[in-house]
């Protein structure tokens, strides 16, 4: 059995033939994201596992800027694993930990607009990588654009959650809907009902964040 190898089947399901490798990225990364939801610290290590297997499973079903994305995401889940422990004393909460903020609409709308520019270049040089580097991607980006306005705006909330800002759910919640229309398009039916299940976390996500900012100003 080779577990990072995706036609390694762990299990059947409804006909669906679920590997070692998918069926435990998905899972390491529901849990890392309840964590999120939650503002628990635990949710950084936690994700540093789910990326680390996500890149493997993303690679052999070419979604390479997805792949990408993952190495972005185990440098920021240190990032954030350090930001949200190290605060500093005004940004500090009861628990010794990094403060929930909202930020101001202008800096969050210009984000979004880069985030659509970027998506655009990211999604042009992506359809391009089977030709520049064939014997490194051998077949062509699947849904390049789709698949790069995942990578660009989950940059984009992965630094704004390294921040604790509010607003990050809000771009998780369409990212989300996007991932999920997109994994169910290529076949991979276990990620999309992961990304499913991130949506309905999202939200909940996003009532709980603004609930613990309210209840700082109450208790001060």
């Amino acid at each position: 059995m080779d577990f990072f190898n995706s036609h390694s089947i762990f299990f059947t399901v409804l006909d669906y033939k679920m590997s070692y490798l998918e069926f435990f990225a998905v899972i390491t990364g529901i849990i890392s994201v309840i964590l999120s939801a939650k503002a628990n610290i635990w949710s950084w290590p936690m994700g540093i596992v789910n990326v680390f297997l996500s890149a493997f499973f993303y690679y052999q079903i070419q979604l390479y800027p997805d792949m990408f994305l993952m190495v972005f995401f185990f440098v920021t889940n240190i990032m954030g694993w350090y930001r949200w422990a190290n605060p500093k004393p005004e940004e500090a909460d009861n628990k010794k930990e990094l403060r929930i903020s909202f930020m101001p609409i202008k800096q969050f709308m210009v984000l979004l607009g880069i985030g659509i520019l970027g998506t655009f270049l990211i999604g042009t040089l992506a359809s391009k990588l089977h030709s520049w580097l064939p014997l490194l991607f051998n077949l062509p980006s699947a849904y390049p654009f789709i698949d790069s306005f995942i990578l660009v705006m989950s940059v984009i909330t992965t630094f704004l959650m390294i921040q604790k800002r509010i607003e990050c759910w809000i771009i998780w919640l369409i990212i989300d809907v996007v991932a999920t229309y997109l994994y169910f398009l290529k076949g991979a039916k276990f990620f999309g009902i992961e990304y499913f299940i991130f949506t309905i976390i999202a939200g909940f996500a996003l009532w709980h964040w603004i609930k613990e900012y309210r209840n700082y100003s109450r208790t001060a």
